[in-house]
């Protein structure tokens, strides 16, 4: 397989296809989609320039089952890899099926109506994807998808059995501005807003946004509050991860983006429901989007760094122990490689290699299926070799 197709041209966009460029060995034919083509063509002229690939691109409304099949039938891919919002996976999921081509994404479901994802939409297609003989790799980012793959790992090769997970997310970069999102803020603020939830002793527990709160020490970083989330790997990793008892997903937060996001939320602007303004109808949460700065171009002003990874309890030959693997990046020097800050890159080399080792043949099986349910190793090994290197603590 060397044909790729890419759906998305936003902050994590942009990475792929640099990400893709550089290993055009792999990827011999790469082309980019999105419903407008200028994001398109800054991509296509910047991988020109850096790494003299050529890429195609095309238009497509990724809501649409009906172009989306024109556009696949059109460009011939072995596989797509969603990178559009989380609220098109379905329609996504859909053409592939029916054009009989594999699909990758990095994140689940979100219902357009309703705070709320699952991957139950996702996984009713398991049948169809395997009548097809055809893979669907769900959540190939950072957190999901590196998180998962730590996890696995860690099963793997330090545990016996794992009774506890906390995932563990820190961004500390700073891009100058009183309030920004760095990601989509229509997703990010609809997932920071929404009650919190973890998994423990067989059942789901839910807390109110922001209610749990701990202190980590990330290292290269130092000491963060990190606040608990309902976070979607952790819906698959109960079913994976044998012996777990408990899973809980933490991120960091500062008290100014609280501040800002509470204000927001308490004079209606995060709702999802449409209201009449002057006689127009908008949903406040995505007119709030177009004040905010684009996150794609928050990449040249951001530094500092992010650090994401899981801590892993249980037991080894009768002993117990607690793993701590995460990975340390840092937005400027991500931004001169690829145009974009650490939280897009983050998300966008694993996707990268997810699709890699789906066109090498290391990561096919028909079905659809989440991270943790391949071979860690040869993801691994990638993440080091990408940029993306991780480390293995003793706690």
């Amino acid at each position: 397989m060397s044909n790729i197709l890419i759906i998305g041209a936003g902050g994590v966009g942009r990475v792929v296809v640099h990400k893709c460029a550089q290993n055009s060995d792999v990827f011999k034919n790469i082309t980019l989609a999105s419903r407008t083509l200028q994001k398109c063509e800054l991509y296509k002229k910047e991988v020109k320039e850096r790494y003299n690939v050529d890429i195609k691109i095309e238009s497509v409304d990724a809501d649409s089952v009906e172009e989306l099949i024109d556009l696949i039938q059109k460009v011939k891919p072995d596989m797509v890899l969603n990178i559009a919002l989380p609220y098109q996976d379905l329609t996504i999921m859909q053409a592939c099926l029916e054009c009989g081509v594999h699909y990758l994404d990095t994140a689940n479901y979100e219902h357009p109506d309703t705070a709320k994802f699952e991957y139950k939409e996702q996984w009713a297609f398991d049948k169809m994807y395997r009548e097809k003989k055809i893979t669907a790799l769900l959540g190939s980012g950072f957190d999901p998808g590196v998180t998962n793959v730590f996890c696995a790992y860690a099963q793997k090769h330090y545990f016996d059995e794992i009774r506890t997970i906390d995932i563990l997310d820190c961004n500390d970069g700073d891009h100058g501005y009183p309030f920004a999102t760095n990601f989509n803020p229509e997703i990010n603020l609809r997932e920071v807003s929404s009650n919190g939830r973890y998994w423990e002793e067989g059942k789901w527990i839910e807390t109110k946004p922001m209610e749990i709160k701990i202190v980590w020490d990330y290292p290269d970083i130092g000491k963060r509050d990190s606040y608990l989330l309902y976070h979607e790997e952790m819906e698959s990793l109960i079913k994976h991860i044998k012996g777990l008892k408990r899973i809980r997903f933490f991120m960091t937060f500062s008290q100014s983006y609280l501040t800002h996001m509470r204000c927001l939320e308490n004079v209606g602007m995060l709702d999802i429901k449409e209201v009449e303004h002057n006689g127009c109808k908008i949903v406040p949460i995505q007119f709030l989007k177009t004040l905010l700065p684009d996150p794609s171009t928050l990449g040249e002003r951001t530094k500092g760094k992010t650090n994401i990874g899981i801590v892993a309890t249980g037991i080894k030959e009768n002993k117990e122990r607690s793993i701590y693997i995460y990975n340390v990046s840092d937005h400027q020097k991500c931004y001169e490689e690829t145009l974009s800050q650490a939280v897009s890159y983050t998300t966008g080399v694993p996707a990268m290699i997810g699709a890699k080792l789906m066109m090498e043949g290391k990561w096919i099986k028909s079905g659809v299926y989440n991270m943790e349910q391949f071979n860690p190793d040869p993801f691994m090994e990638e993440l080091n070799r990408q940029g993306l290197p991780w480390f293995v603590k003793e706690l």
